[in-house]
């Protein structure tokens, strides 16, 4: 960021590989945290079809599902986010696409785990 500025594609690229890597490390809200602050950035200069918005989408999507800490209220945002994006990148990425297939298993995983979620008895998880 230093170097070609938050502004510049690679400067995002090189963000989202910095946010994937922080989520294999299971560091969720570090991961989101990045996402969140330069998602805004990345719809204004690369636009909300472009491979790398679509993909920043996607992992602040995942990060937000495989934390154990999420809220219902951030399960339920994920979810309509994944329904959101799932079409745009069937559209950009093809249908048959390793990476439509893994957002497609993504909707479905985010799903279950907010149907869980909503099915907990009261205190038996977080529930805003």
């Amino acid at each position: 960021m230093k170097l070609n500025g938050e502004e510049n594609a690679e400067t995002l690229t090189s963000a989202n590989n910095y946010a994937t890597s922080l989520f294999v490390l299971r560091r969720f809200e570090e991961a989101k945290s990045l996402l969140r602050r330069l998602l805004p950035v990345a719809r204004r200069v690369l636009g909300d079809n472009n491979v790398t918005m679509l993909m920043m989408r996607s992992n602040y999507a995942k990060a937000s599902y495989k934390d154990p800490d999420a809220t219902l209220d951030s399960l339920r945002e994920t979810v309509a986010t994944l329904d959101e994006l799932e079409p745009s990148v069937r559209r950009v990425f093809g249908s048959a696409n390793p990476t439509t297939k893994e957002i497609e298993g993504d909707l479905r995983n985010a799903r279950a785990a907010l149907r869980a979620r909503e099915t907990l008895p009261p205190g038996g998880g977080k529930h805003n």
